[in-house]
């Protein structure tokens, strides 16, 4: 029997996390905002959960491993991270905005970007990166520290001579920030991305802890 919901939950924008009274989260683990940890979930020690102005559901026997970072937004539209029921998210991954659908795999050290969706069944192996407004069918295989882009998905080696072109055709600074500073102005581009997150982030600064674990 799983005692009552540990973890450090935190107010923001007026929401506060919602946990499963079977779920469990670690001590260390860290829940903000609009954030809904369904039944016999798994939380582990040292993951952030922040939702920022959007929200983040974790479905039923989801695992989120020891590290891993979801962040919803809603800087460039809303951008909930919805992760379906018995998904296991690795060590140090990271799921942005993006939608997982069940019994995904997100091995350690992936990564997942905003707007993109993950089949039911698929795999994103260690190191591996799904960009943004990816989809991923069903039972898709992205390999250790590969780059996969686009709908429908193809999959890019890191030196692949090609891979910062399909990059820049992704438009990451629009979908993920609004931003529309040109690829190769990136010093703009950055100035841009960083005041919104300094305006987003700043929003933290009336945060309230209701708890320390």
């Amino acid at each position: 029997m799983i005692a009552e919901a540990q973890g450090i939950r935190i107010r923001h924008r007026g929401y506060e996390p919602q946990v499963h009274p079977t779920a469990y989260v670690a001590p260390t683990a860290t829940l903000v905002g609009d954030v809904r940890v369904g039944p016999r979930a798994r939380v582990m020690y040292g993951a952030v959960l922040d939702a920022e102005g959007s929200r983040i559901e974790v479905g039923e026997a989801a695992v989120i491993c020891e590290n891993a970072v979801l962040r919803g937004s809603a800087v460039a539209g809303d951008q909930p991270v919805l992760v379906d029921d018995h998904v296991f998210v690795g060590p140090h991954a990271t799921l942005l905005g993006c939608e997982v659908g069940r019994c995904v795999y997100v091995a350690t050290a992936a990564t997942v970007l905003q707007c993109a969706r993950l089949g039911a069944g698929s795999v994103v192996a260690v190191g591996a990166l799904v960009h943004a407004r990816t989809v991923l069918p069903d039972e898709y295989f992205v390999p250790p520290h590969t780059v996969a882009l686009d709908a429908p998905v193809r999959l890019l080696a890191p030196g692949d001579p090609g891979l910062a072109e399909a990059v820049r055709r992704v438009g990451f600074a629009q979908v993920a920030f609004g931003v529309d500073a040109e690829w190769t102005d990136r010093i703009s581009r950055y100035e841009h991305i960083a005041e919104v997150r300094v305006a987003e982030f700043g929003t933290h600064a009336d945060d309230e802890v209701l708890n320390l674990g």
